[in-house]
C-alpha cells in the first residue's frame, strides 16, 4: 500500500475538491467533460427523466382499463400509449440507465483508474444517447407508433402511424450501447491498477463486463433489423411483410435474438448492485465468490442460444421448440446460483436494514418469484395457454421491471452519498422502499391471475368480468406512482439540504468508498495497490486499496 495516502481521519467529511466544482463549473464545462464522472451522472439525469415519462405513459394506460370500455382515451390513442410506454422504458431507461449511469460513474474508481480508456467516446455516447432520444421523441410526438415496443411485422410495415422515426431513433441508441460497451471492456482489460487481478474485481465489475460482451455482439443485430423495418415501411419493400412476399417469423428470429440478450443488458447490470448491496449490508464477505462472478458470464453466453422460446406459438418445430425450452432452463441455474449465494451471504451476518438493503428484499424476492414464471413459461405447453395474455406482461414486469427498477433504487440511496456528498432522510427512504415494493405487487398480481383466466394483453376494451382485478391493479399503480414521487421529492430535497456523508457513510469495505465523497476529478490521487478482494471483512485491520484507512465499523 502507498505510505504517501491520507489516513481516513484528515479525508474532509465533504470534499471541497471534487468532480463537482474541480476544475470548472458552469453548463459548458459539463457538455464538454471528459470526466466518466460527470457523464454519468449525466446520463443518470436523462434516464431518470425517461423513467418518469414512461411511468406517466403506464399510469394513463392503467386509468384507461379502469373500466370494461373506454374511459380517457380512443383506441388508435391507447395502442399509442402503449407502444411508446414500452419503448421509453427498455430503450431509454431500463438499458441504459445502471450500466451508463453508475457504470461509468462507479467503474474506474473500482478498477484504481482514473478514467475509462476512451474518455472522448465516453462522452460521445452520451450524445449519440441524445440524439437517439430525440429522434424516437419526435416520432411519438408527430404520429406515434401504435405497433407495440416489439415492432412486429405487418403490423409495423403497414400501420398509418409515423414508425420510421422511432425506429431511427432506437437504431441510433444502439450505437451509443455499443460505444459504452466497448469502453468498459478495454478499460477492464487495460487500466486495472497492481494487484487487480481478475479474481479480486468487484463483483459490479464481472457483471458490467458481462453486459458489455452482450452489448457489443447483439445490438448490431437489432440495428440491422430495425433499419430493415424501417426501409420496408418507407419503400414497401418484401423483407418481412407476407403481403409483400416477407417472412414475419423471420423477423421475429432477428429481434429476440438481440432482445432476448437485452433482457440481460437490464437485469445483469441490477445483479451487478446487489452483489455490492448484500455484503455492505450484511458486513460480510460474498459467499462463493468465483461462483458468482462465472455465473454472470454463464448468464451471458446462454442467453444468446434462448430466443426461440418466444417462438413457441409461431409454427417453429416440436424439436426446436423443446431445445430452446431447455436451454432456457439453464439460465434459471445461473441464475439460482447468484440467488443461493446472496442468501448464504446473509447468513449470521451483521445486517443492517437500510433503504438499499430494502430494495434488496425486494429485488430478491421479485426475480425469484419472476423467475419461477419464467421456467413456466419456458414450459412449452404453459406457454401455449398463456401466449400474449396478462400472464406474459406480469412476467415480464417481474422479472425486468421489477428487478431492474428495485436494483436501480438500491444503486441510486446506496451510491447516492457517494455521487452528492450527502445523505438523504433513511425514515422517508423506508417509507418510499415500503411503498413501491407494495404498489408493484399490488398492480401485477392481478396481472397473473387476470392472465390465467385469459385476458389479452393489449386489449383496449374487455369483458366485465374481468373488471375487479383490473381495478386493484389500477390501485395497485396508484400506490406505486406516489411513492416514486415521494422518493424523488426527498432525494432532490436531499441534494441542496441533506446532512453531509462523509467519505464512507455505510463503512463499507467497496474499493469506491476509499475515496472522498464526492470523488475528486482523478479518482485517486495516487495509483492504489491491491491485495485482497473487495468487501473482504476478513482483512478489516488492514489498509484498504491506496493506504487509507477505513472508518471502524459499526453493524446497526
Amino acid at each position: 500500500m502507498s505510505p504517501s495516502s491520507a489516513p481516513v481521519s484528515e479525508v474532509p467529511a465533504y470534499n471541497p475538491r471534487n468532480y463537482l466544482n474541480s476544475p470548472a463549473t458552469g453548463l459548458r464545462s459539463w457538455l464538454t467533460t471528459r470526466d466518466h464522472k460527470r457523464i454519468g451522472v449525466m446520463f443518470l439525469v436523462a434516464t431518470t427523466f425517461f423513467f418518469a415519462v414512461g411511468g406517466l405513459f403506464a399510469m394513463l394506460i392503467r386509468i384507461e382499463l379502469l373500466t370494461p370500455g373506454p374511459t380517457i382515451v380512443d383506441a388508435m390513442t391507447y395502442n399509442r400509449l402503449f407502444t411508446l410506454h414500452g419503448v421509453v422504458m427498455i430503450f431509454l431507461f431500463m438499458i441504459p440507465a445502471i450500466p451508463s449511469g453508475f457504470g461509468n460513474f462507479l467503474l474506474p474508481i473500482m478498477l484504481g483508474a482514473r478514467d475509462v480508456a476512451f474518455p472522448r467516446l465516453n462522452l460521445l455516447s452520451f450524445y449519440v444517447y441524445l440524439l437517439g432520444a430525440t429522434i424516437a421523441l419526435w416520432g411519438m410526438i408527430h404520429g406515434g407508433a401504435d405497433t407495440g415496443w416489439t415492432f412486429y411485422t405487418p403490423y409495423s410495415t403497414q400501420t398509418v402511424t409515423k414508425v420510421v422515426p422511432i425506429l431511427l431513433g432506437a437504431f441510433i441508441l444502439g450505437f451509443s450501447s455499443i460505444l459504452t460497451g466497448l469502453n468498459f471492456i478495454v478499460t477492464t482489460h487495460t487500466l486495472r491498477a497492481p494487484g487487480m487481478t481478475w479474481t479480486r474485481m468487484p463483483l459490479f465489475i464481472w457483471s458490467i463486463y458481462a453486459t458489455s460482451v452482450i452489448q457489443i455482439l447483439a445490438t448490431p443485430v437489432l440495428g440491422m433489423t430495425l433499419l430493415l423495418v424501417a426501409i420496408e415501411n418507407a419503400f414497401g419493400w418484401g423483407i418481412f411483410d407476407p403481403a409483400r412476399g416477407g417472412d414475419p417469423v423471420l423477423f421475429q428470429h432477428f429481434f429476440w435474438f438481440y432482445s432476448h440478450p437485452a433482457v440481460y443488458i437490464m437485469v445483469l447490470p441490477a445483479m451487478a448492485v446487489i452483489s455490492e448491496v448484500v455484503c455492505t449490508f450484511s458486513h460480510k464477505n460474498i459467499f462463493g465468490y468465483n461462483a458468482v462472478a462465472y455465473s454472470s458470464l454463464g448468464i451471458a453466453f446462454v442467453g444468446f442460444f434462448t430466443w426461440g422460446h418466444h417462438l413457441f406459438t409461431s409454427g417453429q418445430s416440436a424439436f426446436d421448440a423443446g431445445i430452446f425450452g431447455v436451454l432456457s432452463m439453464f439460465v434459471g441455474i445461473f441464475t439460482a446460483i447468484k440467488v443461493f449465494n446472496w442468501t448464504a451471504t446473509l447468513y449470521k451476518g451483521s445486517i443492517s436494514f437500510k433503504t438499499p438493503f430494502a430494495y434488496f428484499v425486494g429485488f430478491l424476492f421479485f426475480l425469484v418469484f419472476g423467475g419461477m414464471t419464467g421456467i413456466a413459461l419456458a414450459t412449452v405447453s404453459l406457454d401455449v395457454h398463456w401466449q400474449d395474455t396478462y400472464f406474459v406482461v406480469a412476467h415480464f414486469h417481474f422479472i425486468m421491471v421489477g428487478a431492474t427498477i428495485m436494483a436501480f433504487l438500491a444503486a441510486l440511496h446506496y451510491w447516492f452519498p457517494k455521487i452528492t456528498g450527502r445523505t438523504y432522510p433513511e425514515g422517508w427512504g423506508l417509507v418510499g422502499a415500503t411503498l413501491v415494493i407494495l404498489g408493484f405487487n399490488f398492480t401485477f398480481i392481478p396481472q397473473f391471475l387476470l392472465g390465467n383466466e385469459g385476458m389479452p394483453r393489449r386489449y383496449y376494451a374487455y369483458p366485465e368480468r374481468f373488471w375487479p382485478l383490473n381495478v386493484a391493479s389500477t390501485a395497485g399503480a396508484s400506490v406505486l406512482a406516489f411513492g416514486l414521487v415521494l422518493i424523488l421529492v426527498y432525494l432532490l430535497v436531499s441534494l441542496r439540504s441533506g446532512p453531509v456523508a462523509g467519505p464512507n457513510p455505510w463503512h463499507s469495505r467497496g474499493f469506491e468508498w476509499f475515496v472522498p465523497s464526492p470523488p475528486p476529478p482523478e479518482n485517486w490521487e495516487v495509483t492504489p495497490v491491491i491485495t485482497h478482494p473487495p468487501h473482504d471483512y476478513h482483512h478489516a485491520g488492514e489498509a484498504p486499496p491506496g493506504g487509507v484507512e477505513p472508518e471502524p465499523r459499526h453493524a446497526s
